[in-house]
């Protein structure tokens, strides 16, 4: 068993990002499928590079002596981020797949294909709860270290932020039932219940998709 009394709370800093992204890439949902996705560095700039880059002081990590064991990346500003998502961060990476002609390796053209399919079905059309929930977050915490509390401390960590930033609320999408139920027994309330289908060739199975959300 792990000592959790000895994980430190601590804003992100630049010589952290490394770490972060490697985590991001085993946490993911797709981190079980990762030869059958894109690549690494296309994944990872998808799931961190907005935060990292354009809002570090939004987030935060824990670490135990000198090892980053799980992260924490948020925004107070989801429309803010979505924007500069499609203007900045989605191009680059399109542009990065085309230059190395890694776009129309099958694997990506398949996984490209089921997207756009749960696209065209509506699986990515949910409420607008921006107004009240301003804020959202991404949380990931080692394998090793999960189940001790260590995403909890994480996450009151950002709550106490936005409170001190005067952000009114937060909410975020988790794809699976245990992620559903941490979220649950920190008293946050499910906003929105869909499910998606695009990783059907690879899980022969739906994922879950909760809307989850918390006044701060």
């Amino acid at each position: 068993m792990n000592d959790v009394t000895e994980v430190k709370i601590r804003s992100y800093q630049e010589e952290d990002r490394k770490a972060i992204r490697e985590i991001s890439i085993q946490s993911s949902i797709f981190g079980e499928y990762r030869n059958a996705v894109f690549d690494d560095e296309i994944l990872a700039d998808l799931l961190t590079s907005y935060f990292t880059d354009c809002e570090p002081t939004s987030s935060f990590v824990a670490e135990k002596g000198v090892c980053i064991i799980g992260y924490l990346l948020g925004t107070k500003d989801t429309r803010k981020m979505h924007k500069v998502l499609k203007q900045k961060i989605i191009p680059l990476v399109a542009k990065d797949l085309l230059h190395k002609g890694r776009l129309f390796q099958k694997k990506n053209l398949l996984l490209i294909k089921n997207i756009m399919f749960s696209y065209l079905k509506g699986e990515f059309k949910v409420p607008d709860f921006t107004h009240e929930y301003p804020a959202t977050l991404h949380v990931n915490i080692v394998s090793q270290f999960r189940g001790q509390n260590v995403g909890s401390f994480l996450v009151n960590h950002f709550l106490n932020f936005l409170k001190k930033e005067r952000v009114p609320g937060v909410h975020f999408g988790v794809l699976s039932e245990k992620a559903k139920k941490f979220f649950l027994n920190l008293d946050f309330e499910v906003l929105f219940i869909g499910k998606y289908t695009f990783l059907n060739y690879l899980t022969e199975e739906n994922l879950p998709h909760y809307i989850m959300g918390k006044k701060c």
